[in-house]
């Protein structure tokens, strides 16, 4: 009678003339990630910018049951007024003190709030009860809407990251670029040669002429000594054009870096060379400005299109008829946990007493 009748006729009596009817509202949602590709990196082969080491769908199963997502339900619909339209002293298991703290808030949170989790398949399904199916509805509705705002919010935090990183490569590749321009420019006014490598050619050209006309001035120096006497003035004559063919071809091969002397000065190859250089630095800033140039398009289209969000394959419903609290199904476990209990402790106490 105490372990047993008591405990089913209390409960009885409480579950059908103290506690309300609850009323359940049902969502069930999943966190769905776009796997887009954009004309950019079709053709520039680049990969995507960003990506989550974490699960979403279990960053958004922990916040179901976070003190924030109550205080925000809380403040857009009120759920102190939700859960406390029933009194609680008509019904102290089921209702909700409205003086309670926050803590105490989520601790009813919990009891209101059933959570099924499938990790297998990241699907999150809610059961919402409240005293009136509009307020259930309510309920289920701004925590649709909490979690939706939560998603977007880790996307949007992401795609700023990376168009962050990708603003400050370009500002850099783009100083990057006018510096060697710029370089370029101050060797083009220091030396007046635009470019090098042409003027070289020339210069190459010039002094093959030149030996080509050392070579027939010497053969006419050879032929004039073999028809004329020694002090020919035409002797003479021939030997100051082939030292003066020679001393312009050892000019010319000094401007060109040519010299056995080794003096380097202004030769053409030294030039040749700072411009070569000069040359590869400019190529390599404009590759570089053009990757992050093509990086940054990319993250503005990561940016337009929403890659994360939360996907809702059932929207709250709206309760007809209350479900909760399920009257015989909880009378049925309290009397077989009575039965349970009064059994062990009937079989504990025989056998203290027999063995005593």
């Amino acid at each position: 009678m105490l372990f047993v009748v008591s405990p089913i006729v209390l409960a009885s009596y409480y579950l059908w003339t103290q506690a309300a009817d609850q009323y359940a509202s049902r969502v069930a949602f999943s966190v769905r990630t776009e796997e887009q590709t954009s004309a950019i990196e079709l053709l520039g082969g680049i990969t995507e910018l960003s990506g989550s080491s974490s699960s979403d769908t279990d960053i958004l199963f922990a916040y179901l049951s976070s003190q924030e997502l109550v205080s925000q339900v809380d403040q857009k619909i009120g759920l102190r007024e939700v859960w406390s339209r029933v009194s609680i002293e008509q019904d102290p298991i089921f209702a909700f003190d409205p003086a309670g703290t926050i803590e105490d808030l989520q601790d009813h949170w919990e009891r209101k709030i059933s959570i099924i989790y499938d990790s297998s398949t990241g699907l999150i399904e809610l059961e919402v009860l409240a005293f009136d199916p509009q307020d259930a509805l309510r309920v289920a509705q701004a925590i649709l809407a909490e979690c939706t705002a939560m998603i977007n919010g880790l996307s949007r935090i992401a795609q700023e990251d990376s168009i962050r990183f990708t603003r400050e490569e370009l500002a850099n590749s783009v100083e990057r670029l006018k510096v060697s321009r710029r370089a370029l420019t101050q060797f083009r006014n220091r030396t007046q040669i635009v470019d090098p490598s042409i003027d070289t050619q020339n210069q190459m050209g010039l002094l093959v002429t030149l030996q080509q006309q050392l070579a027939e001035a010497l053969i006419d120096h050879d032929l004039l000594q073999d028809t004329t006497r020694e002090n020919d003035p035409r002797i003479t004559q021939a030997k100051r054009r082939i030292e003066v063919i020679e001393e312009r071809i050892s000019s010319e091969r000094g401007n060109l870096g040519l010299g056995v002397d080794g003096e380097s000065g202004d030769a053409f190859a030294n030039l040749v060379g700072e411009y070569e250089g000069l040359i590869v630095d400019r190529e390599f800033a404009e590759a570089a400005y053009v990757a992050a140039l093509a990086a940054h398009d990319s993250a503005l289209a990561e940016v337009r299109k929403q890659s994360r969000y939360l996907a809702a394959h059932v929207k709250p419903t709206l309760a007809q008829r209350a479900e909760f609290p399920k009257r015989e199904l909880t009378l049925a476990l309290i009397a077989l946990f009575s039965f349970f209990t009064w059994s062990i402790l009937s079989l504990v106490y025989y056998s203290v007493r027999d063995r005593s």
